[in-house]
């Protein structure tokens, strides 16, 4: 796709300059005539980016269309759609003012695609990367049913929520990796460049150390003669873990032993249940089959242990059984989930339900996560106060001995 600058007259004799989107000449041309503007001059207009690099973007130095920009979108489309504004126009408007160049250029492609004959749908299926299986599914089901506005809406309420347990796990998870990650960097330049400082000067001193303080200098000689192995070390140990968890049965233990551990565990398992419920309960209220749902839900679950969960319920179903039997057997799902999925499965309620259901657990999440930090805040500074104070006893140890016999 080019950018062309132009220059013509409309029908009322005035002059109009602009730019304007095309494949090639000839189509901007053509854009223009349906326009009404008779052009003058049409000539490619080539970008900054464009000028200095000469060369096509590779895919993956692309920046992505971020979550807050895909929730921004569906909630502005769903109120243009609402509004009555017919479907390129909103696709013309959005891809003009949204804050991503990314989501601007993949908007211009979608909304050509609709004017040369495809679906919605259909056009989203060209950026797989923004527009997941589940996103697409809607679209079509809320295009097929004449309801693309409430559906659009009910998307963008769904990514808001999505996008909302997102920011609480990584907001618990980012403080406390950032203290320790500084923690282990001052703990390793005191060991490397202020322990040697004191090792310097206790030999002066012609006298045994202490315990504690000879574990400690031991220690620093140790990582002093090693530390480059121990970088290549941790470099190897990271790389040999993706490889690890990039495997099916690597991934399912990495991914059982996370479900498992203390505090991290529960949280990771109510955010997977809130996910599941929230986002059957939308494509079901949304005409999306429930066997086909399932199926999408299981690939946005995140976990490859509720991903078997789920698909163990997508047998179940197409086997004559209920969903609710599979889920309680996986031993993932809390009993809780698992009866009040049987509750609406029986009652033709189910994705009221599982609304419900999610609801409880967004708050559960929130309940989880600040008794996480709570939890995690007095650990780190027990650790830090224990190792840190530790060091500096260790190095002053012998200083006190001396003056206690030198008093």
């Amino acid at each position: 796709m080019a950018v062309f600058a132009y220059e013509g007259k409309t029908a009322q004799g005035e002059v109009r300059r602009g730019k304007i989107d095309a494949p090639d000449q000839t189509t901007a041309r053509n854009k223009l005539r349906e326009m009404r503007i008779s052009a003058t001059s049409v000539t490619e207009s080539k970008s900054a980016l464009d000028i200095k690099l000469n060369i096509p973007l590779p895919a993956f130095l692309k920046p992505k269309v971020k979550l807050r920009d895909l929730v921004i979108f569906s909630r502005q489309f769903a109120t243009m759609i609402d509004s009555g504004l017919p479907l390129v126009q909103c696709l013309d408007i959005l891809s003009q003012q949204s804050e991503s160049p990314t989501m601007c250029e993949q908007l211009k492609v979608i909304k050509e695609k609709v004017e040369s004959g495809n679906t919605f749908a259909e056009s989203l299926k060209a950026f797989p990367e923004t527009f997941d299986d589940l996103y697409v599914n809607l679209v079509a089901a809320g295009e097929v049913g004449g309801m693309l506005d409430t559906i659009m809406n009910r998307l963008a309420a769904y990514l808001e929520k999505n996008q909302k347990l997102i920011r609480q796990v990584k907001g618990a998870m980012t403080y406390p990796i950032i203290v320790m990650v500084v923690a282990n960097i001052v703990i390793a330049l005191l060991l490397t460049k202020v322990v040697p400082q004191f090792k310097d000067m206790f030999a002066d001193f012609g006298a045994a150390l202490p315990a504690p303080t000879q574990f400690v200098v031991a220690l620093s000689e140790w990582l002093t003669a090693n530390i480059g192995y121990c970088i290549i070390g941790l470099v190897v140990a990271y790389f040999l873990f993706l490889r690890f968890t990039a495997t099916t049965k690597g991934k399912y233990i990495f991914h059982s032993l996370l479900i498992k551990m203390p505090l991290i565990g529960d949280i990771l398992v109510k955010v997977g249940v809130a996910r599941f419920c929230r986002t059957l309960s939308t494509m079901l209220s949304s005409g999306v089959p429930i066997l086909e749902a399932l199926d999408i839900c299981s690939r946005t679950a995140g976990n490859v242990v509720i991903e078997a969960a789920i698909k163990g319920a997508a047998r179940s179903i197409s086997e004559g059984r209920t969903i609710a039997e599979p889920l309680l057997e996986s031993k993932v799902f809390p009993t809780m989930v698992c009866q009040m999925v049987g509750v609406g499965e029986a009652t033709g309620a189910l994705d009221v339900m599982l609304g419900k259901i999610a609801d409880f657990y967004d708050e559960e999440v929130d309940v989880s996560v600040e008794a996480l930090t709570s939890s995690l805040e007095p650990m780190i500074m027990a650790f830090l106060g224990v190792v840190v104070g530790g060091l500096v006893i260790a190095m002053y140890m012998p200083i006190f001995e001396m003056a206690g016999k030198v008093g």
